[in-house]
């Protein structure tokens, strides 16, 4: 039955159509206001003047992440000729790199837009690749396991059969003909088929998590060999925050469950991290890879090596994969601006939104330092190639 307040009411019965427009005059509660208009991404033209420290940026560093970006992208048709471009371009210094860029591209600032309103500001967060100490062999000082997966780690795809299930996947694990879900974080130590899967020991509890949350990460063994470990698998439950944890229970105050905070907190109760780490059920599995160049992250979404300080992690609905963007934002914890170029060149779970950014700061205790303070406001523009289709055009 159709309501009257959304019937579509035919020209030869403009009488009835008037006792309907009186009714809801007279009677609101049986005419519900039209939904809101639904949220999407707007692209603005813009002008470089715009971009605060786009004159100032020292862009010559920028130009290898660049080109890597091209590598992958530059299969796609709308990014053939910047990047064909680029292959010939050969800048020495951020004044060649930013005429370049002033070329070929043209700068759209980034909004949310919500029917006549829209918001150019949003939350810029930052990560990092840990750095870890470990072995091969466990000991007494090296007795914190990081698994590869599991042999009897089951993957169950539904979507052949449901396709609105298309990826969502359910880890489980076979008790004789029954699939039941697979062990958490609390009950992961009770898995017989763990015992010969650990890639590496290494030292510290807190530092492993934060190497799960992080998705990849490196770890030094004694005999000064460097290896990185990327995400290869998890054990399928949804992923529950830490630091949510300490504050429910009034041990840290909303808006200081920091990672150096969390840090703190657990050398202080030494007894109670274990209890801490379980709160959170999910558990990650990884694969070892070549470290490759030392200066540069492992690989990101986009399939090439994340650069400190030029990439950054993306909503691909809002910015796609590959795309360059310039990021105005400011230090963790400071006012001091943090204004330069960067490439989409990875995603992230927990990075949703139309103006949203995780900034790659880079590999280690001093990178994991500013990356666990920084949670800023910002703007971002879309550098896009001139002439061509915007995303979603």
């Amino acid at each position: 039955m159709i309501s009257k307040c959304r019937a579509r009411v035919p020209a030869g019965v403009a009488a009835a159509a008037a006792m309907l427009l009186a009714g809801c005059a007279t009677t609101p509660s049986t005419c519900p206001p039209p939904p809101p208009p639904a949220p999407h991404t707007a692209y603005e033209p813009a002008s470089w003047s715009d971009l605060p420290g786009w004159n100032s940026d020292q862009m010559q560093d920028a130009w290898p992440a660049f080109l890597a970006s091209c590598n992958a992208a530059g299969r796609r048709q709308r990014w053939q000729g910047v990047c064909d471009a680029a292959a010939g371009a050969h800048p020495v210094t951020s004044g060649d790199v930013r005429a370049f860029f002033e070329r070929y591209f043209q700068p759209f600032a980034i909004e949310k837009q919500v029917g006549s309103q829209a918001d150019a500001v949003g939350l810029i967060t930052g990560y990092f690749e840990p750095l870890l100490y470990g072995a091969r062999t466990p000991s007494s000082a090296f007795d914190i396991p990081l698994y590869a997966p599991p042999p009897d780690l089951l993957t169950v795809d539904l979507a052949a059969e449901y396709p609105q299930l298309r990826g969502m996947r359910i880890r489980a694990r076979l008790v004789g003909r029954r699939v039941v879900p697979y062990y958490s974080r609390a009950d992961l130590n009770r898995d017989p088929a763990l015992e010969d899967d650990a890639i590496v020991w290494v030292n510290d509890a807190v530092s492993a998590f934060f190497l799960e949350v992080q998705g990849s990460g490196r770890v030094r063994l004694p005999s000064g060999e460097t290896i990185r470990l990327h995400y290869a698998d998890e054990n399928g439950y949804p992923y529950h925050s830490i630091g949510l944890y300490l504050i429910d229970r009034g041990e840290l105050k909303r808006g200081e469950a920091t990672v150096p905070a969390i840090r703190e907190w657990a050398l202080a109760h030494p007894d109670r991290v274990q209890e801490l780490l379980d709160a959170d059920p999910s558990v990650v599995f990884f694969q070892e890879e070549p470290l490759g160049n030392p200066a540069l992250g492992p690989k990101g979404s986009l399939g090439v090596p994340l650069t400190p300080g030029r990439s950054v992690a993306v909503d691909t609905s809002a910015v796609p994969l590959g795309a360059p963007v310039f990021l105005a934002t400011t230090l963790p914890d400071s006012n001091t601006a943090l204004d330069r170029l960067v490439f989409a060149q990875d995603t992230g779970g927990a990075i949703r939104g139309f103006v949203r950014a995780d900034y790659f700061w880079g590999i280690g205790a001093q990178a994991g330092a500013q990356a666990g303070e920084m949670r800023q406001q910002g703007r971002m523009w879309l550098i896009w190639p001139k002439g061509e289709p915007l995303p979603g055009g």
